[in-house]
């Protein structure tokens, strides 16, 4: 039987996990809601020992990867995964950015090094835009009134639902080492996508505001100081993927269908 180990069971590992469970793997995870501590280094070893795949979903901390700084030396298995981000590729004006790329000139230096460092062991590195799905969407925001629409005319950025997450990570199981980017196929402001939800439940969009009206927190305003297109063609040519949800509205109608269908789905 295949067995995945995952390194940190957060929103889109956790989905990960049931799909190849769904498939007849074995799975062992870190976390909250995972069989292990990632402190308890026996049991992990242990478990590491028994699994034939291992995926980390773990982000690095300010001076290392913590899964390679702690358990490098018992990742010995032939197929090894990593959840990045395409963050790593900073700030491009809007241009479009693939794989080729230069990593590390963004404000995301650390993650940059541990995408490196998982490429230096020959592993499979996907590279995620903005992440969205059921229960982390549009729709909570604009509950929570979290939702804005900021005047910074250009500004697009690139996202992907969890579903097409899933299903890039299962088509990389067959896929060659390497670097692949996971997004959706249409680059967008986050006004379109704020407008979009407000469209599907009939409620007013929130006003547009400046940056500096908006309040926003440090990090919130430092994904505003970004801009890029991302292209998803190697994971396309290599590992046969499509994305499902190939832009947001696809994408937040299914959010939408799976509030209805179950709302307390997470």
């Amino acid at each position: 039987m295949a067995h995945l180990f995952i390194f940190g069971l957060g929103y889109s590992a956790k989905r990960i996990g049931r799909a190849v469970e769904a498939l007849g793997w074995r799975v062992t995870a870190t976390g909250r809601d995972g069989d292990l501590a990632f402190e308890d280094e026996a049991g992990v070893r242990a478990a590491l020992g028994k699994a034939s795949h291992v995926l980390s979903s773990v982000p690095p901390g300010p001076d290392n990867d913590p899964v390679l700084a702690r358990y490098g030396d018992a990742l010995s298995q032939e197929w090894l995964g990593y959840l990045s981000s395409t963050g790593v590729y900073g700030d491009t004006g809007g241009a479009w950015v693939d794989e080729s790329a230069a990593t590390g000139g963004g404000r995301r230096s650390a993650r940059a090094e541990a995408d490196g460092a998982w490429l230096a062991r020959g592993a499979r590195v996907f590279r995620l835009p903005g992440i969205y799905g059921p229960g982390r969407s549009a729709f909570e925001r604009l509950a929570q009134g979290r939702a804005h629409r900021i005047v910074l005319p250009g500004q697009v950025f690139s996202r992907v639902h969890v579903d097409d997450i899933v299903s890039g990570v299962i088509a990389g199981f067959d896929g060659d080492p390497g670097a692949y980017n996971l997004a959706d196929d249409l680059p967008a402001s986050q006004n379109a996508v704020i407008e979009e939800a407000c469209r599907l439940i009939g409620r007013a969009p929130p006003p547009l505001q400046t940056l500096e009206e908006a309040g926003l927190s440090p990090q919130a305003r430092a994904f505003y100081g970004e801009n890029r297109r991302v292209a998803n063609g190697r994971a396309r040519r290599v590992l046969g993927w499509r994305p499902r949800h190939a832009d947001f509205r696809d994408g937040l109608r299914a959010c939408l269908r799976a509030a209805r269908s179950c709302p307390s789905a997470r």
